[in-house]
């Protein structure tokens, strides 16, 4: 019995639109010819600038209490940009915010914030908190860079809801998309975040 796809090839579909797919993660990447595997994994990590690290921690702990977070851009200018702008900051690297990006029909749409170094990286804001169907959307557009790019490298990728980080990489070759369970908290676990954003992107 031939299984029944959960995207209808003749329909067009921006990125954001699998963010409210009800379906399974593994049904969406199946489309795509990709599997999914979760796991807790030992990510790149490099030596950070301690002091730039401490200063920015303590910065974001005492705009916690004084900030209502209820709104998407109160936690992309409050939690998410200040620790993307500091890796802007410390490695020389460019970021694109809002960078639009058409594969087909299927892949299309705006990327939040694609970092470009050395090493490519992708973070994806998960809409009204949800990181669940964040991570979904971050998978598929981990396969539009990657088909963009048409590399053969790892790629990798963070979705957030501004304080709570998990890492994503997908592996061309193998045609997988590894989900990180492991699950980092701004400002609590801000140094080693910041240790592998650092070690993914130098």
């Amino acid at each position: 019995m031939t299984k029944l796809s959960v995207i209808e090839p003749n329909q067009s579909y921006i990125f954001s639109n699998y963010f409210e797919m009800q379906s399974p993660p593994e049904d969406i990447l199946a489309y795509f010819n990709y599997s999914l595997q979760k796991a807790y994994v030992q990510l790149p990590s490099s030596d950070i600038p301690t002091e730039e690290v401490n200063l920015l921690k303590n910065k974001i702990t005492k705009r916690l209490p004084k900030i209502y977070f209820g709104t998407e851009i109160a936690r992309r200018e409050v939690l998410i940009s200040p620790i993307l702008l500091s890796l802007v900051d410390w490695l020389e690297i460019q970021v694109k915010i809002e960078y639009p990006l058409k594969i087909n029909e299927q892949l299309k749409g705006t990327l939040d914030y694609y970092i470009n170094s050395q090493k490519n990286f992708l973070v994806v804001e998960a809409k009204r908190e949800d990181l669940d169907r964040g991570f979904t959307q971050l998978a598929v557009e981990l396969i539009a860079v990657a088909q963009w790019l048409e590399t053969e490298q790892i790629l990798y990728g963070a979705v957030t809801t501004g304080n709570i980080w998990q890492f994503a990489f997908l592996e061309p070759l193998s045609k997988q998309i590894t989900q990180d369970l492991q699950l980092y908290r701004v400002p609590t676990d801000l140094e080693e975040l910041f240790a592998i954003l650092l070690g993914i992107l130098s």
